[in-house]
């Protein structure tokens, strides 16, 4: 780890991936119609991807005609808190292997919408902050 400021460290790859683990939603961040677009997801962490579960409709259509995705989770206490981004490519799966897979994941959805469609996303680079909010402000 390495700090950059006063109360931001920067986390090794290795931590992002525990961290992320620890919780269960994140944001998707792709393109539709040009524009960008956010949409909350839970998720887990498989084999260092993230996979998550979506119906038919914008998120499914928006990471096959734009792969190229952004998705982050974050989490906090009342003194510190953390943000991981993976930047990476967005793939549904259809092999029975991939859903196979997809399915050990055990990936619970929250709301009664039937999510049929697994998507991964694959890593190009993933980076993490760590925030201590007790640390002492730089002037």
């Amino acid at each position: 780890m390495s700090e950059v400021g006063a109360g931001i460290t920067v986390l090794p790859v290795n931590e992002c991936w525990d961290l992320m683990k620890s919780v269960s939603l994140g944001r998707l961040v792709t393109s539709v119609d040009g524009r960008p677009q956010i949409f909350p997801v839970n998720f887990v962490v498989q084999h260092r991807t993230v996979l998550f579960r979506t119906a038919e409709g914008t998120k499914l259509v928006s990471t096959a005609i734009n792969n190229q995705v952004l998705f982050e989770a974050d989490d906090h206490t009342v003194s510190e808190g953390w943000s991981v981004i993976v930047e990476g490519r967005a793939r549904s799966l259809h092999s029975d292997e991939e859903l196979e897979e997809a399915e050990r994941a055990h990936l619970l959805t929250w709301t009664s919408t039937e999510k049929t469609h697994y998507v991964r996303i694959r890593p190009d680079n993933v980076t993490g902050r760590r925030f201590r909010f007790d640390a002492p402000r730089q002037e």
